[in-house]
């Protein structure tokens, strides 16, 4: 009786594509989880959870998000320092206003998974809150996302 052995992803088979996603009126979650697929490499069929089989993904009009309900005055980010009244909170408006790609990041940061293989994952997603970015010479297919 023969067995078939289990198929592992080598760094040779992992060729990595490049995304261009326009956030320009898209929601922030659904916006963030389809990313975060994709930084993963659950799209692909040689996907395997403890190796980085995920594409680059550049995402542009970070500024342009829409968020459901009343997140915009209810969202709130928070950081804590460690020191007493080191508790820092900044509202999903303020936070839009000053930094808009940092809201797509963390959006995204909080799906992947937790540990060194995120922060690999992590480091293929280039974000810009408006249209120009410097990835033009990685020929950046544009990905359309429902």
């Amino acid at each position: 009786m023969s067995m078939q052995k289990t198929y592992m992803p080598k760094k040779e088979d992992i060729k990595v594509k490049w995304y261009l996603v326009d956030a320009e009126g898209q929601i922030l979650g659904r916006l963030a989880s389809q990313v975060a697929r994709i930084l993963k490499g659950k799209h692909k069929a040689i996907y395997s959870p403890h190796i980085n089989t995920g594409d680059a993904v550049v995402v542009i009009n970070a500024a342009k998000i829409k968020v459901t309900g009343r997140k915009l005055k209810q969202k709130v980010y928070r950081r804590y320092s460690g020191y007493q009244g080191g508790l820092r909170e900044v509202y999903l408006e303020t936070m839009l206003a000053k930094k808009p790609a940092t809201v797509i990041q963390l959006a995204v940061r909080r799906m992947l998974p937790k540990g060194a293989l995120a922060e690999d994952m992590f480091g293929k997603l280039h974000v810009y809150a408006d249209e120009k970015h410097g990835h033009a010479a990685q020929k950046p297919e544009l990905l359309k996302l429902k």
